[in-house]
């Protein structure tokens, strides 16, 4: 895999990733942004890091959809989005995506031992609390 910064997109399986979510019909986007988190939330054993770095892209996707927040800059977020569209997301994800960020800087999660590998954990698990946080407050 490809990492290049330790933004939630700067990866190829989050790029690739949006990609498809990009190209999904919009009726369609919703449900893929809830199985990417829903497969590392309910996750038992070993976290691939192809499976975090996704989760990670749709937290950033569900946090960029708030009241308030700021709009993606990102090249590598879905075009959609960076257009100016928009997705309708039920308060009902946030709590699924607090848990599945959870899940992805957990133990048992290759995300974080190739983060700790690299030396620069502190950015990328910063950047991963940053989106945790904006999930758990108030809309």
């Amino acid at each position: 895999m490809g990492t290049w910064d330790s933004g939630p997109f700067d990866n190829d399986s989050a790029a690739d990733w949006c990609g498809h979510l990009d190209d999904a019909d919009p009726a369609d986007r919703l449900g893929i942004v809830r199985q990417a988190l829903a497969v590392v939330a309910d996750h038992t054993g070993y976290l691939d890091d192809r499976l975090g770095v996704r989760a990670i892209a749709a937290a950033a996707v569900i946090v960029s959809q708030r009241p308030g927040a700021e709009p993606l800059t990102s090249p590598y977020a879905p075009d959609f989005l960076l257009e100016g569209e928009s997705l309708v997301v039920p308060e009902d994800i946030a709590a699924l995506a607090v848990r599945a960020l959870d899940r992805v800087v957990g133990e048992d999660s290759e995300w974080r031992e190739l983060w700790e590998d690299t030396g620069d954990a502190a950015d990328a698990l910063a950047v991963v609390g940053d989106l945790r946080t904006a999930l758990a407050a108030a809309p």
